[in-house]
């Protein structure tokens, strides 16, 4: 069974879920996940996760991310980009200065309204269901940071910029706020994601390239192990009396730990837990009070 996370390079025209799918029957493993959701005409960065490291995926969307977008200005859709119905076009009399301005303030925190046709649920129902119903709904505003906006190019009406931004952003509703600031409407008609977390897309692979890979032999090359999402994080690996308290996912004491010497935990701070022979198996969190380890997520295969 492979244990670790694939960057894919999602294609367009597949949904998140049709990756995993094909994945299973490629490599001949059921137990995978992505990490985050793109949209089905969107490309780029999908972290795959594979056998105990499925337990990453929740942990994966909170990376921040980076997109790259092309932005239309003057047409206003129902889903907020360029698949859906138009609403509204409008005559696109902006100045590059006034533009700029404008895409600019969005840096920062600003509260989102999630778009209809997402994947979030309302009372138990996914919101892009009730929008095929022809339903809309109240949705709350959530809080979102834009860490970074930086335009690549003007030929009105469209505008091609790239977004680094928290998890839970909407890129398409960005462009939607961006036009609605401008007075003239937005769609978002194009998307890149080109980072999740330390995942990038020079060094994402496709769908055919695994299948490759496994003709070959050599999935197991292309695959991160789980600790190299941890990296910051501490080390300590077990004594040999304490292995079965980690294999049991058990608290550790300090006295049951080898680590590098002159090293000092914080409380609360979260280390990567070895076993004797240095295989990593999962992340403890320390409890100053106690002077334990406590587990905080188990990678046992």
């Amino acid at each position: 069974m492979i244990n670790g996370i694939m960057n894919i390079y999602k294609e367009a025209g597949y949904t998140s879920h049709d990756v995993v799918a094909k994945l299973r029957g490629i490599v001949r493993q059921k137990k995978i996940g992505h990490t985050g959701t793109l949209d089905p005409d969107a490309v780029g960065v999908l972290p795959v996760c594979f056998g105990s490291a499925t337990k990453l995926c929740d942990m994966m969307t909170d990376k921040s991310k980076e997109y790259e977008t092309l932005m239309r200005l003057g047409v206003t859709t129902d889903t907020q980009d360029l698949s859906g119905k138009i609403l509204k076009e409008s005559v696109v009399n902006v100045s590059e200065a006034k533009l700029e301005s404008v895409v600019m303030g969005f840096v920062g925190g600003y509260e989102q309204i999630p778009p209809m046709y997402s994947a979030l649920k309302v009372n138990g129902k996914r919101l892009y269901e009730l929008a095929r119903a022809g339903r809309e709904v109240e949705r709350q505003p959530r809080h979102v940071d834009i860490a970074q906006i930086r335009i690549l190019a003007i030929d009105l009406p469209d505008v091609r910029f790239t977004v680094e931004c928290s998890k839970g952003t909407y890129i398409r509703t960005l462009c939607a706020d961006i036009g609605e600031r401008l007075g003239c409407g937005a769609a978002m008609a194009e998307l890149k994601r080109t980072r999740v977390g330390n995942f990038r897309i020079e060094d994402a692979v496709r769908l055919s390239d695994v299948e490759e890979f496994m003709r070959m032999g050599t999935c197991e090359d292309h695959v991160i192990a789980p600790d190299r999402i941890f990296m910051e994080y501490k080390a300590a690996s077990v004594k040999g009396g304490a292995e079965n308290a980690l294999l049991n996912g058990n608290k550790l004491f300090l006295k049951q730990l080898d680590f590098d010497s002159g090293t000092f935990f914080e409380d609360g701070e979260r280390i990567r837990v070895y076993n004797e022979n240095q295989e990593f198996r999962a992340v403890y969190t320390y409890v100053k009070s106690e002077g334990v380890l406590k587990p905080f997520k188990m990678f046992l295969e």
